[in-house]
């Protein structure tokens, strides 16, 4: 499988640390040791999941190598919809007009990037589909509670898109080589760490440290398994991109690995997390400066929980 091309769209308005310590008195210094983020965006008024979504497509379509009408699958992932009938892929459907393919949202929280793609991966071995569209948005702020100190200051908004061929379409296709994922499910807290339950009080972590280890245990392992199965060793890697959780899980994670620092990519300092479109929106900011012949590694790790790991080799 090839991507053509990515793009990523984030709101305007952007919150700083100061929003929370003046809200519950969190410092900057406190929010910044623990989760390294700085500041976050946050969907303005009309803006929603199936918004964002339909706004990183649109910058899509300003690359896109194809005509839009070729593409013959759409996959949608958010755990934050606007709507759950009229899923996000839906909305883009709409958007794009074109009738009569495979329309799918899932879900498999902050791990839903890979999922989605993997479903791409499913639809392609049979024949069923050879161009799609990966639609990833997450409108946390619509969801969290501010007044949470444990993790109501984690939470941004953002979208991405990426254009999936079964063939190489241009040159500058990367190349997906090999994609892993899992569930954790039987793992630690894993169904009552994290949560989002609508009849509830928005997303809650009453169990952090216990997502901090199983994060720190799976993503490390996983992109271990991804590069093993591809024949390759850690120092073939050129960059990694982790979930965008919390920054030290990500440091925790390439020290795990033995990589240096200059190798992770990172944007939770300046937009918080973004869920599962953290990883493709950081794809598609560093997509000009990749080179040619170097390897990737998305990892994910999501509340539930769920796993995995892809090889890009652009």
């Amino acid at each position: 499988m090839y991507i053509n091309t990515v793009s990523h769209y984030l709101p305007s308005e952007v919150i700083g640390n100061e929003y929370f310590t003046n809200l519950n008195n969190l410092s900057n210094e406190w929010i910044v040791e623990r989760t390294g983020i700085s500041e976050r965006r946050k969907a303005g008024e009309g803006e929603n999941t199936s918004t964002m979504a339909m706004k990183a497509v649109e910058s899509l379509l300003e690359n896109i190598p194809y005509s839009k009408n070729e593409i013959d699958l759409i996959v949608g992932a958010t755990y934050t919809p606007y709507d759950t009938i009229v899923t996000l892929a839906h909305a883009v459907q709409h958007q794009l007009q074109i009738p009569d393919i495979p329309v799918i949202s899932i879900s498999s929280a902050c791990s839903s990037l890979l999922n989605s793609i993997e479903i791409v991966e499913g639809y392609f071995a049979m024949g069923k589909a050879s161009k799609a569209l990966v639609v990833v948005s997450d409108h946390n702020t619509a969801y969290y509670n501010e007044m949470d100190t444990v993790s109501g200051h984690l939470w941004g908004d953002g979208a991405s898109a990426m254009l999936i061929s079964k063939e190489r379409q241009t040159d500058s296709d990367m190349t997906i080589k090999k994609l892993i994922t899992g569930g954790a499910a039987t793992s630690g807290k894993a169904i009552e760490a994290v949560v989002l339950r609508p009849n509830d009080r928005g997303v809650v972590m009453p169990f952090g440290r216990d997502v901090f280890q199983n994060a720190c245990l799976y993503m490390p392992k996983v992109s271990q398994q991804v590069l093993q199965a591809c024949g390759l060793t850690i120092n073939d890697l050129d960059y990694l991109i982790p979930h965008q959780a919390n920054h030290r899980i990500s440091l925790n994670v390439i020290n795990t690995l033995g990589i240096p620092a200059e190798k992770l990519i990172s944007n939770i300092q300046y937009l918080g997390n973004t869920g599962c479109a953290g990883c493709a929106i950081a794809l598609s900011e560093n997509k000009e400066k990749f080179k040619k012949g170097e390897n990737i590694v998305i990892t994910v790790f999501g509340g539930g929980y769920s796993y995995g790991a892809m090889l890009i080799t652009i």
